[in-house]
């Protein structure tokens, strides 16, 4: 039973710590709008085979902004995600048909500098943030998706320039990263990775996510919008700088 319960690598005491781990890291993207997603892959990291950590870790987000949206559908901007769709889609096809391998620090670097840049910059352009801009981003973050873990800051940073409202910030992000999602749960399913020997704990943390989802939308509700986006824009700066050194390891700068 216990295997059933605990795939392969993980112990009794690993499995519990990441399940409540998924509470907190949930708790923290749903109130502060981004992070947990990123804290979580670090924490998997630690204990999950290197195979499993990003077919796991995906599925997992997949759950769990699957629950955001659900708890946040009425903030949702549907416009938003009626033109990130079909970039999804574009963009995962691309990937897959490509199979490009891009040096690890270039796309660091890349999605860290745009995010610093959305964040801190001015204002991107208002045909930028059209439909053609929102199509376009979609795209390209999902070709990205597929050969780098990060970019959920980058959506991020970019749906902030399109609302300043906390809950449709919050709402139309995890709506755009279920989307974004979805194809990578096929694509590594095809590609032979056994999800089946994981389901009941890949559900188990989707399930403890969606508590700590619960309990930072109340939390989001004491937050004022003003002061989300000065937090929103901390944690994304800090997600970029962490990106940039994770480029200086990858590229050997400091080696």
């Amino acid at each position: 039973m216990e295997s059933i319960l605990i795939p392969e690598g993980l112990t009794a005491a690993s499995a519990l710590f990441l399940l409540l781990a998924s509470v907190v890291t949930s708790m923290i993207t749903a109130s502060l709008g981004a992070g947990g997603g990123v804290l979580l892959l670090l924490l998997m990291a630690l204990w999950l085979p290197p195979a499993a950590i990003i077919p796991v870790h995906g599925l997992i987000q997949l759950g769990s902004n699957a629950g955001r949206t659900a708890l946040t559908w009425q903030h949702i901007d549907w416009r938003v995600v009626a033109w990130f769709a079909p970039g999804v889609l574009i963009g995962a096809v691309l990937g897959a048909l490509l199979l490009i391998e891009l040096p690890p620090y270039l796309l660091q670097l890349t999605i860290a500098g745009f995010v610093l840049y959305l964040c801190w910059g001015p204002p991107l352009p208002s045909a930028a943030l059209g439909t053609g801009g929102i199509l376009l981003a979609s795209t390209v973050t999902s070709f990205l998706s597929l050969f780098v873990g990060a970019t959920g800051p980058l959506v991020a940073a970019f749906i902030k320039q399109i609302h300043r409202e906390r809950f449709t910030t919050v709402a139309t992000f995890a709506t755009a990263m279920t989307l974004q999602h979805a194809p990578k749960a096929l694509i590594f399913g095809l590609t032979g990775f056994v999800f089946h020997e994981w389901l009941v704990f890949i559900a188990a943390m989707i399930g403890f996510g969606f508590a700590g989802t619960w309990l930072g939308l109340h939390l989001l509700k004491k937050i004022s919008n003003q002061n989300f986006l000065r937090i929103f824009n901390l944690l994304l700066t800090l997600l970029a700088l962490r990106l940039l050194w994770q480029a200086s390891q990858s590229a050997g700068w400091w080696g």
